[in-house]
């Protein structure tokens, strides 16, 4: 006979829209990972900045003079996979150019098709450059950088401030939900005082406190969004414990001698994880939206450092000035992640439903 564990992963993977959901969110951890890889700018933050291209169409394609960086060796090839190049090539859009024995002759490109003044490298005593013809897919932004790079990267924001947001309200909201539920009294209600304090501001204006409090930066709003999501782990957990700890089993361990806090975590806990699994993945959803309403406002990730939030925020605007895509393709990346939690979220909670 199976066990409930291997039926409600039976059940989960019987739901082809769960089992869709799971691989997307995988399959954006992966590109989050290895942004630097897949982006054709594999500078950091992918900020390589390109003013004669900028506002460029989807499939905007041109002429780049490439001169590479004789410091690129001073990089580790790990840090350059994962943090980007920190010594990347100069890179030059040009109209045309032609070699003459050892100069390269080049006309800067001019997006109004002004003739401009050529420009002459002697790479005599330098690493040869080289020509290559670049394409933007998605174009580029009002710097001139390239936005499919920048998305790339900015996803391992909006990615990861899951993971640490929900880390950091588990950790807390187990251990006091935990504490107030089995224990009661006087402790249940101190917990719960403050479990309605913390419910009772907004979770924004909560978040914007904390940010402010410990500083502009993407670990800050990490560990931000963490502090004020325990509130709703910690209420359901002590529901569930308060309706577990009565159980045959929980006082066989009690008779045996066991303390408290052995009986919490070795037999109370692991079996209260269902809900509490469920809950995480709406929280991972909730977080991804908060980091991007405080990028938004510019509290969140700052400046060189790309996320989606930032992104909406630079180009909202260009929504009616000719440019939509450039604010809705993240909005869009930020709609389809929050909305796979989502469903990764209400098909476990029908697949562990005792009750089905």
């Amino acid at each position: 006979m199976q066990g409930l564990t291997a039926l409600a992963f039976q059940k989960f993977k019987q739901n082809y829209l769960g089992m869709a959901s799971v691989f997307f969110i995988v399959f954006v951890g992966f590109v989050s990972i290895f942004a630097y890889l897949i982006a054709p700018d594999t500078t950091q933050y992918a900020n390589q900045m390109h003013l004669s291209i900028h506002s460029k169409p989807p499939g905007f394609n041109v002429q780049m003079l490439v001169q590479p960086n004789p410091n690129k060796s001073l990089q580790n090839q790990f840090d350059r996979i994962f943090f980007g190049s920190k010594f990347p090539d100069k890179q030059q859009p040009i109209s045309s150019y032609r070699i003459e024995d050892e100069q390269l002759i080049f006309t800067p490109y001019d997006a109004k098709n002004i003739q401009g003044f050529e420009q002459l490298i002697d790479y005599s005593n330098t690493p040869k450059p080289f020509i290559e013809y670049k394409t933007f897919y998605l174009g580029t932004d009002n710097y001139g950088r390239d936005v499919l790079s920048r998305l790339l990267v900015g996803s391992r924001i909006s990615f990861f401030i899951g993971f640490v947001a929900v880390f950091i309200s588990l950790i807390i909201g187990l251990f006091l939900g935990s504490i107030s539920g089995y224990f009661g009294g006087k402790i249940d209600s101190a917990i719960m005082f403050l479990i309605n304090v913390a419910w009772s501001i907004p979770t924004l204006l909560l978040v914007i406190a904390i940010t402010l409090a410990l500083g502009k930066g993407y670990w800050q709003v990490f560990i931000a969004v963490g502090l004020t999501m325990w509130v709703e782990v910690a209420r359901v957990v002590r529901g569930e414990v308060m309706s577990i700890r009565e159980q045959q089993y929980i006082t066989a361990a009690r008779a045996l001698g066991y303390s408290d806090f052995r009986i919490i975590f070795k037999h109370v806990i692991p079996n209260i994880m269902a809900p509490v699994i469920v809950i995480s993945a709406a929280n991972f959803a909730a977080a991804i939206l908060i980091e991007s309403g405080l990028s938004f406002l510019g509290i969140g990730a700052q400046p060189p450092m790309s996320s989606w939030g930032v992104m909406i925020k630079t180009h909202y605007n260009a929504i009616l000035l000719g440019q939509p895509y450039l604010a809705i393709i993240p909005g869009l990346c930020i709609m389809s992640l929050v909305m796979a939690f989502m469903l990764v979220g209400n098909t476990l909670r029908e697949a562990m439903d005792v009750k089905a």
